[in-house]
């Protein structure tokens, strides 16, 4: 099976992709390990717009030397050559929060998965016919469940994936809704939890949201 269909089946078999923002390097691996133990396998670093971005890369670098058995990503890819950063670093998946046509097919032919942001029908199906393996619609907390019902009732051949305000207490309502899974951050990255080195609390966090994912 290939990388690109190893990635997609693991979104569909654990639910969830752990988001990390504004990290630095060690801090993301003690945070993916945590993630790890907690069932999930897929982990989100995002590039920050207005910081450098190459510890975005660094990141991705450092997660993938550490949990090899991770799928690690680029998140906030807005341009080619923040694509190509994440490629050259190891990351075999993208998440954009918009939709960039030319992003998206540079994305796929370059072997990676593609999940792009959208958040209307029509960028949510421009998305996906621009080869979009996920369609992440955000920010979902505008709208909640009930909106993702309603945009696959007739678009129900797209696999969406929830993000923004995703919890262990609402997940459930996302996948029962017809999402094939979530973005989480906040849930994930607790700050005191961090300072603290309270690793096993992420952990549990983590496993509360992939097994509240399976309904």
């Amino acid at each position: 099976m290939k990388v690109e269909e190893q990635i997609v089946q693991s979104v569909k078999d654990t639910r969830v992709v752990a988001i990390i923002r504004g990290m630095a390097p060690e801090i993301c691996v003690k945070l993916a390990e945590s993630y790890r133990s907690g069932g999930i396998r897929l982990v989100e670093v995002t590039f920050d717009q207005t910081g450098d971005l190459r510890k975005t890369a660094e990141a991705i670098r450092a997660i993938r030397a550490a949990c090899p058995d991770m799928f690690v990503g680029a998140g906030t890819v807005l341009s080619r050559d923040q694509l190509q950063m994440a490629i050259d670093a190891g990351g075999a998946f993208m998440v954009t929060p918009t939709v960039n046509v030319d992003v998206i097919r540079a994305c796929v032919s370059a072997g990676l998965v593609a999940m792009p942001g959208a958040f209307t029908p029509t960028e949510i199906l421009t998305a996906y016919e621009a080869g979009a393996h996920f369609v992440k619609v955000f920010p979902i907390r505008a709208v909640g469940p009930t909106y993702i019902k309603d945009v696959l009732a007739p678009l129900k051949h797209i696999p969406l994936l929830a993000v923004g305000g995703v919890t262990p207490a609402n997940v459930a309502d996302y996948i029962k809704a017809g999402c094939a899974g979530v973005g989480v951050s906040g849930a994930l990255v607790n700050k005191e939890w961090i300072a603290a080195g309270a690793w096993d609390k992420i952990a549990a966090a983590a496993r509360e949201l992939v097994e509240n994912s399976h309904v």
